[in-house]
């Protein structure tokens, strides 16, 4: 039996914040209240001053496994995960090789299963993520995907992604989208504008995202699938899936902590550790994307954890290649960037960490309630850091040495504590 004693218990789900003991046994929260005696408790967690919520969810991560694990594998990025105060991650389909067949999701499990972390795969829309032939997607969501992404590649064929959306539709589980048309694409990972201008570049249009964003919404309203608008980085992409969502209650929309905190210039100081797709765009372009999150017109907040080796990334910028990693200090950017310059409320982007991923993938719905699974997360707010290398094999990273609000000081699954970070 672990006690939480005296924490600022936030749950998003029954929109209530109150300081109050918390009792966990056998896995559940079995009571909460003014006052728990602390006779029988196997471990008591003094949290006075720290927040006390439902576990993380991150809905878009690359794990690299199979295929690529010296970049990161299953274990390491669950224990970086972890360290995050994630409870639940879902992992995406372009490993090697690709999650279009039942073997390689039957792989996924059996190793992930060696893990604390609840962790979960989509497999791939198409077939080698080729775009152009369906998988079997109610086999593979029978083996274990719960949804289906080809991220990394847009899918270019109208009849194809249609298709899959009234699959989706008839599966009862979502379909996540990389909205990229490479025709508006000259070098991946930087933004076609007054930056790359200065560097030599001929980037990544806004119009790659926006033409598919636009395509895809339309689809989505026609189908009336759960569609999943991935690591959105446009003004103009809020402003169109702001009018879909007027026609459809299934449109999600996902930003990354990154896209909140930098703009196209971070390129100047940190080369390709700032490279990833879509780009980091205008000024105007990331405020629009907070603006979004206050609307709700943006949904999700997704780490996008994309780790790659420091060989990887030492290349000249045009080989190098697009991602950075997210999972450790996601919390800390959201503390920085929507609670001290934008005042926005704990318990509001807690939800798009936690409630809303829920919602999209059908989870259990995240609460501190009595009876609920205790997967929970506690963090101090206002604790100062330093961001350094963590838990994932990787350091691909525009946040290395940067000082940052926020940490994670226990993360619980299932009433265990799998995770506890510096306390004092």
């Amino acid at each position: 039996m672990i006690i939480i004693k005296n924490g600022t218990l936030i749950d998003p789900y029954t929109n209530t914040e109150k300081v109050a003991d918390l009792c966990i046994s056998e896995g559940k929260i079995v009571q909460i209240s003014e006052h728990i005696d602390l006779v029988g408790a196997s471990e008591c967690i003094y949290a006075d001053g720290m927040v006390v919520s439902p576990g993380l969810i991150d809905v878009h991560s690359h794990f690299r496994d199979p295929g690529f694990t010296y970049k990161e594998d299953i274990i390491s990025g669950s224990n970086a995960a972890l360290a995050g105060g994630y409870t639940k991650v879902v992992c995406m389909a372009n490993t090697q090789p690709k999650m279009d067949n039942e073997k390689t999701i039957k792989y996924f499990y059996e190793k992930a299963h060696k893990t604390a972390l609840k962790l979960y795969t989509v497999a791939n829309v198409t077939l080698g993520m080729k775009g152009e032939k369906l998988t079997d997607m109610e086999a593979l969501k029978k083996c274990g995907a719960i949804g289906f992404s080809d991220d990394g590649v847009n899918i270019k064929d109208t009849k194809v992604i249609y298709e899959a959306m009234k699959t989706v539709k008839q599966l009862n589980c979502p379909i996540s989208l990389h909205e990229e048309d490479q025709n508006f694409i000259e070098t991946h990972g930087i933004n076609d504008g007054e930056v790359s201008a200065k560097l030599h570049f001929k980037g990544a249009k806004d119009i790659a995202e926006i033409s598919m964003v636009a395509r895809d919404c339309v689809f989505a309203v026609d189908t009336k699938a759960k569609v999943n608008f991935q690591h959105i980085s446009s003004a103009k992409s809020v402003e169109i899936l702001k009018f879909a969502k007027q026609f459809s209650s299934n449109i999600y929309a996902e930003v990354t902590p990154q896209h909140l905190m930098f703009n196209e210039t971070e390129i100047y100081r940190s080369g390709t550790n700032a490279k990833l797709n879509p780009p980091f765009r205008t000024e105007q372009d990331r405020l629009a994307l907070i603006e979004g999150l206050k609307d709700s017109v943006l949904n999700i907040i997704a780490t996008d954890h994309a780790p790659h080796s420091f060989e990887e990334k030492s290349r000249k910028f045009a080989d190098a290649p697009s991602g950075i990693i997210g999972l450790e200090t996601a919390l800390s950017i959201v503390i920085e960037i929507l609670i001290q310059k934008n005042n926005m409320k704990i318990i509001d982007f807690l939800k798009l960490l936690t409630l809303n991923p829920a919602k999209l993938y059908n989870f259990e719905i995240p609460s501190l309630s009595v009876g609920s699974t205790a997967d929970i997360v506690i963090f101090d707010v206002n604790k100062k850091r330093i961001i350094t290398k963590g838990k994932s094999k990787a350091s691909n990273s525009p946040l290395i040495n940067k000082n940052l609000l926020g940490e994670v000081l226990y993360t619980i699954i299932d009433g265990k504590i799998v995770y506890k970070g510096i306390t004092k």
